[in-house]
């Protein structure tokens, strides 16, 4: 079988190919640090704004002491072509009220588990990106997206 021949990314498009990877795919994997052992979950965001994503979680779940001892973590998405965008970054938890009363109006599923915006056990992280990256189908090269 030949070797799949991808097209060649013109680097001042990539923003907007790695944003159109992200709508694509939807559901991203998140990795964490578990003490030395990466654990990889696919999550579901709540908000997205370029490439800083908002994942909400329950307190309860194991990721949340692993984000809580090290708060630097990796989203990959993977789209129906194979196109992959990576965002290196560290998860932060949102304290805008203003931003998560907003979240919460437009996820009903979040209002259909949680039953109200205080409930304890939400959490939502902001994934700030460090290092964003955006590979075409299976080119096995990564090119870099610029983050700002």
């Amino acid at each position: 079988m030949a070797q799949p021949k991808p097209e060649p990314v013109d680097p001042a498009q990539l923003p907007e190919l790695a944003m159109a990877t992200m709508k694509s795919a939807k559901f991203p994997m998140l990795a964490s640090d578990d003490a030395g052992q990466p654990r990889l979950r696919p999550v579901s965001p709540v908000k997205v704004e370029g490439f800083t994503v908002w994942v909400a979680n329950l307190r309860q779940y194991h990721k949340t002491g692993e984000i809580a001892a090290n708060p630097k973590v990796e989203l990959c998405y993977l789209d129906g072509d194979h196109h992959q965008v990576r965002i290196t970054g560290v998860a932060v938890v949102e304290e805008d009220a203003g931003l998560l009363a907003a979240i919460w109006e437009k996820n009903p599923l979040l209002r259909s588990y949680l039953g109200t915006p205080d409930n304890p056990e939400l959490v939502v992280y902001r994934i700030e990106p460090v290092r964003v990256r955006f590979m075409r189908e299976w080119a096995l090269e990564y090119h870099e997206v610029p983050v700002g």
